[in-house]
């Protein structure tokens, strides 16, 4: 994986990776004690370049740091922790049992 730069846009509730001109981006909403994360967007030319795995990495990061749970409503969101056991003790009580994880 390239080294990838994950910024947050506070303005507009994204955190964002730019490259050649282009954004991809993962949305945010926070909630009192969650983020919920509704949808990433990741352009063609950046496929394959590990960008979608660096924001979700950066958001469980933030969750993490920010002391909130996630609910990942995001379909990779919901596949890229099911991968990641590391991070499933950040998932959201309520979301657990819908993505199959303890």
């Amino acid at each position: 994986m390239a080294d990838v730069t994950v910024t947050d846009n506070v303005e507009a509730r994204r955190f964002e990776v730019s490259l050649a001109g282009d954004t991809a981006f993962a949305e945010y909403r926070l909630r009192p004690g969650v983020i919920v994360l509704p949808h990433t967007v990741v352009p063609p030319a950046f496929e394959g370049k590990g960008v979608a795995s660096a924001l979700a990495r950066h958001a469980f990061g933030y969750a993490r740091e920010k002391g909130l749970k996630v609910i990942p409503t995001c379909p990779f969101m919901a596949a890229w922790i099911k991968k990641h056991a590391d991070e499933q003790d950040l998932v959201d009580d309520s979301c657990r049992a819908t993505l199959g994880i303890g």
